[in-house]
């Protein structure tokens, strides 16, 4: 039986090795590729992986066999780094374009597969990250500075660290890098992240009951407004609109161009449909069926009736040209107006009076008392 590390031995559910379909690292990026003859040898590029979100791209100029799921050590400033291997080959390749990295320099090289002393000093560095960051935190508050520091990572050779705070206002950390540097004597990196980032990095559920997206494959975001709620019909309700970072959640962008692109076939809210018998005004739609929903009172929900878009807009051009059907129904029927309910006209008003019937009893057993009960 195999018990090694998932990480570098894939997942076991009929998918390539050494693809890993899924492993234990946020952003992570099915390589469906990874099985094609050549595909490693389309280019040197490696897509390596650090902790949280981080990536960055480097290459392997020592033709080392790498594979998704190895841990490296690759080249950082000063000294070393340590990661995993997410992606190697053409897709790489792929996503380097779209990392938009502004020269050639940021590319860096692959040392050599992580030795057992390499791994010593990641996780002597990933033990002291958590204290680093309550002592950091103090550390900025004995300077007053209006700011957050939600998370610390230490570089593979504890020759630096990068500190992530938020803060609404410009921030003038200069003494705090002094400080920083002094009490825990390596290079300090600070690095801005908003609420979204802040959320990745934290990670946690959502009321989709799913991992957060942006804690498991997102890592670009694009900025969410309310119109995307307004396109979809969702109601403007701050807290069920809002996610865990306090903000427009992503998931409202998923689906908004497809209702785009379905609303434009509905008729406008605005038209009002005659009828013969009433007019009726837009009250609610069914956006992907296609469906709306219209009401006699322009303000409350009175004689609902329900049909298509396709209906709609035929009623539209008949009144456009002076026309007006009998109903919004297809075969002229109409609904029956919503009102009180008579009981006194209901056939079966006296249905809480039903008799109770009569159970037949027993013949009585020779010797047994006429009192006593069936």
């Amino acid at each position: 039986m195999n018990n090694e590390h998932p990480i570098k031995t894939g997942c076991g559910r009929g998918l390539c090795k050494n693809a890993i379909g899924r492993q234990d690292r946020q952003l992570n990026t099915y390589d469906w590729l990874a099985d094609v003859p050549g595909n490693v040898d389309t280019t040197d590029l490696v897509e390596v992986q650090f902790k949280h979100t981080r990536k960055g791209y480097y290459h392997n100029v020592n033709k080392l066999e790498l594979k998704k799921g190895d841990i490296v050590a690759v080249e950082a400033n000063p000294g070393h780094d340590i990661g995993v291997v997410t992606l190697t080959g053409r897709l790489a390749a792929i996503q380097l374009k779209k990392a938009n990295l502004k020269s050639s320099d940021d590319i860096k090289r692959v040392y050599r597969i992580a030795r057992p002393v390499d791994m010593e000093k990641f996780e002597e560095a990933k033990s002291r990250e958590h204290a680093t960051m309550i002592e950091s935190r103090q550390i900025a508050k004995g300077l007053g500075l209006k700011m957050k520091i939600g998370d610390v990572e230490y570089q593979g050779d504890c020759n630096k660290a990068i500190f992530y705070y938020i803060a609404d206002e410009r921030v003038d950390f200069r003494q705090l890098i002094k400080d920083l540097a002094a009490t825990f004597h390596v290079r300090i990196e600070m690095k801005q992240i908003g609420a979204r980032q802040e959320a990745g990095l934290i990670g946690g559920t959502g009321p989709c009951g799913r991992e957060l997206c942006c804690a498991t494959w997102m890592k670009n975001f694009v900025s969410v407004g309310t119109a995307a709620a307004r396109f979809q019909d969702i109601s403007l309700n701050p807290q069920k609109l809002a996610g865990m970072c306090a903000k427009l959640k992503c998931c409202l962008n998923y689906e908004v161009d497809d209702y785009v692109e379905a609303g434009r076939k509905l008729p406008s809210k605005d038209i009002v449909l005659q009828t013969l018998d009433n007019d009726y005004h837009y009250f609610k739609a069914d956006i992907l069926a296609g469906l709306i929903t219209y009401s006699t009172d322009k303000n409350l929900a009175a004689n609902l009736e329900t049909i298509t878009a396709e209906r709609a807009k035929r009623i539209v051009e008949m009144n456009r040209h002076g026309e007006k059907p009998i109903s919004l129904q297809e075969d002229g029927d109409t609904k029956a107006p919503d009102g009180p309910i008579d009981l006194a006209t209901q056939e079966n008003i006296n249905r809480f009076d039903r008799a109770k019937k009569k159970k037949k009893k027993k013949p009585r057993k020779p010797g047994q008392p006429k009192d006593d009960k069936q």
